[in-house]
């Protein structure tokens, strides 16, 4: 009796936590970092820790519910009540024992998860065909409801083929999704690389410009006997006007 139960409290639709979710407590992960250390410390050093590694811990029974299992590599396992692969290969219909409604790939495919040549055409007569068989539907459950069942399998079967073509397109959507994305980052780092060369390129202007300015300032420094006196006001003008100038210039590259 007290496996049924707890049968049917893993297969149940929105299942319980599990009973040992009470010992992940602050405390309890605190006392196995400490005793992570502590084995640490005996072993001479840093360790890596892996689920083999803590299982082997000596660690007290409210603790090793805290140690991750290993990752299953084979088999199934049971979500909400439904048997799930672990093999991210996606299952034909033949092996799932549904009947598939349009043609295998062509002999010499790379394997069973390849698209028909045409999935797209199947696709669609799929959809023409759910409508149709909707329509029927309806009729018999208007003329005759009890005989509704076979029309109502074969609308479940063109959904799963349906389902099945989309999920087998997964591959091809994913690795176009990437290439996009990789597009992307690739003209967004091409249009970084022209701001930087942008700012370089004022920078070094900038850069120019005082070197010259510095040379003039140093020129306009040194007394001219052929100058007089007087033409001095003229230098500072022009000083002025060329500062403002490169303030002008330290802003535009403060902006960009």
């Amino acid at each position: 009796m007290a496996e049924t139960s707890q049968q049917r409290a893993v297969t149940a639709a929105f299942p319980p936590p599990p009973p040992f979710w009470r010992h992940f407590t602050s405390q309890n992960l605190e006392k196995l970092e400490e005793l992570k250390k502590q084995a640490g410390n005996k072993d001479g050093g840093h360790k890596d820790w892996t689920p083999e590694a803590l299982r082997a811990l000596e660690a007290p029974p409210e603790l090793r519910f805290l140690v991750p299992p290993d990752h299953p590599s084979e088999g199934s396992y049971s979500l909400f009540g439904e048997s799930q692969a672990v093999s991210i290969n996606l299952p034909s219909l033949e092996e799932q024992g549904i009947e598939q409604l349009y043609p295998s790939p062509p002999h010499g495919a790379e394997s069973s998860q390849s698209l028909p040549s045409n999935h797209r055409y199947y696709l669609l007569k799929i959809s023409k065909s759910l409508l149709l068989n909707f329509l029927e539907f309806v009729g018999i459950l208007s003329i005759c409801p009890e005989q509704f069942e076979p029309k109502l399998e074969s609308i479940r079967n063109l959904f799963i083929n349906a389902h099945h073509l989309l999920n087998l397109y997964r591959p091809h959507q994913a690795r176009e999704s990437l290439i996009l994305m990789m597009e992307k980052q690739l003209e967004q780092t091409r249009e970084e690389i022209k701001e930087m060369e942008s700012v370089k390129e004022k920078v070094e202007k900038f850069l120019f410009q005082l070197e010259t300015d510095g040379k003039e300032q140093a020129e306009l420094a040194q007394p001219s006997r052929d100058i007089p006196v007087d033409t001095d006001a003229g230098a500072k003008e022009q000083a002025l006007e060329e500062a403002r100038s490169m303030w002008q210039l330290i802003d535009e590259i403060s902006e960009g």
